[in-house]
């Protein structure tokens, strides 16, 4: 158990503007930058700020390395957090050990995002969640067949979001917020809307977007290899994502 340990951000401002930048992951409580493919503290810190408050029930279907529920509980709302990888769910419960001045709870379940037989019908007050982008990382290598980070497919990785975007609305509360942050990415030097195509699912199951956010990548490195193949090949690095905030109708 992590007693007494720094809860909060330096100098921390709550985001105004469409486009997010963060070039220093934060470090307090027991956030750490060594799951890849984790999102920032200080994206979950805006997001759980903005569209919630104190006593809520949060939501993150896929919880990765569990930043998502330290916030969480450090800003005292309540979270349901799943992922289908045993790795991501145990190192979950361990970023979860530490004290807190608060009463909020955190539950902690195996299930597919596609399929969330724990959570009952509009009972998530705020959804919130970073998905793979396709097989960009793929966390478990076709092991575990729940696992939408195998699928390579653009199409059909879309296909998979739609389910996951109907399991979101159907246990979202009217009038709330899901926020889902995805990236772009190329096949053949061609670039690949992932994220507008995802997009395009919620808003066809139902939802409205409230919000496109721009959030600047700072973890690639435009250096060596990767510089030279895009002279070479003449391609740009994809240096963004997108943080789309949707609202339930």
């Amino acid at each position: 158990m992590l007693t007494n340990p720094k809860l909060h951000p330096d100098n921390f401002e709550l985001e105004c503007t469409t486009v997010w930048a963060f070039p220093r992951r934060g470090n307090w409580a027991t956030h750490k930058s060594d799951w890849r493919g984790n999102w920032a503290p200080e994206v979950v810190r805006n997001l759980v700020l903005r569209y919630s408050k104190e006593g809520d029930i949060l939501l993150d279907p896929m919880i990765g390395g569990g930043t998502t529920a330290i916030e969480a509980k450090i800003l005292n709302r309540h979270i349901v957090c799943s992922d289908v990888n045993d790795i991501a769910l145990e190192r979950t419960r361990k970023s979860l050990d530490f004290e807190v001045d608060n009463k909020s709870w955190q539950k902690v379940l195996k299930q597919d995002a596609r399929e969330l037989k724990e959570v009952e019908n509009e009972s998530i007050d705020f959804v919130l969640t970073h998905p793979p982008y396709a097989d960009i990382i793929k966390y478990s290598d076709g092991k575990i067949k729940e696992d939408i980070s195998s699928i390579h497919d653009i199409d059909e990785f879309s296909s998979e979001m739609e389910k996951v975007a109907k399991e979101l609305n159907r246990v979202l509360k009217k009038g709330k917020y899901c926020a889902i942050l995805m990236g772009d990415t190329r096949r053949n030097t061609m670039y690949q809307p992932l994220a507008y195509k995802v997009m395009q699912k919620f808003l066809e199951i139902g939802f409205y977007l409230k919000e496109d956010i721009i959030k600047r990548q700072f973890n690639c490195k435009a250096t060596g290899f990767w510089v030279n193949r895009s002279k070479e090949s003449n391609f740009l690095l994809i240096m963004h994502e997108h943080l789309f905030i949707f609202k339930k109708s």
